[in-house]
């Protein structure tokens, strides 16, 4: 390789995904960076229709926000994702959707369920974590559905950090966000 000549990044936006083909597969950037990501596992959906019932029943209860399963959410041109499942108080969302109906602004509680691959793995845990921190959600759930464990995240000085792992059936969540929700792993994981 020439030492002179310099490697161009690809940068991909949202108006060269709204010309890929359409797939099954789900195609997300961050920061420009293309991100391809096959259908998932039976049991990473299963995750996550199991989260986003428990979230959507105590929403339904409080009647204080919404969760949904896969939105879209564009933060900007090169900023393009789709969390597994989001939670958004029904102040902020008025604000954050656009004409399309896609979040434009950070939900308060972002949750992905791992897919199986170091890729994957490495898009949830570092890319999208810098990106829902500097973007301003306040919770990060990761689910890995293989280890039947959860590790939330809460915003502290600007930044997303890890405050907790549950790895116990026995053990709830529950999140400063969303008064008297709790959910045990065991419901999470039938």
């Amino acid at each position: 390789m020439n030492p002179d000549v310099i490697e161009e990044r690809i940068r991909w936006t949202t108006t060269d995904l709204a010309l890929l083909p359409e797939s099954s597969s789900r195609y997300e950037i961050i920061d420009g960076e293309l991100f391809v990501t096959p259908v998932p596992h039976w049991q990473h959906q299963n995750v996550s229709g199991n989260i986003f019932a428990e979230l959507r029943d105590w929403s339904l209860e409080m009647g204080i926000g919404e969760s949904v399963i896969a939105p879209g959410l564009v933060f900007s041109d090169v900023d393009s994702i789709i969390p597994d499942v989001v939670w958004i108080s029904k102040g902020r969302l008025a604000a954050a959707l656009d004409e399309s109906g896609h979040l434009v602004a950070a939900p308060e509680l972002v949750i992905e369920v791992l897919s199986a691959g170091t890729e994957n793995k490495r898009r949830d845990r570092e890319a999208k974590l810098k990106l829902y921190s500097v973007r301003g959600v306040q919770e990060y759930w990761i689910i890995n559905w293989q280890l039947q464990q959860v590790e939330i995240y809460r915003r502290q000085q600007a930044m997303l950090k890890l405050v907790t792992a549950l790895l116990d059936d026995a053990e709830t969540i529950t999140s400063p966000l969303l008064p008297n929700f709790t959910c045990s792993l065991s419901r999470l994981f039938v």
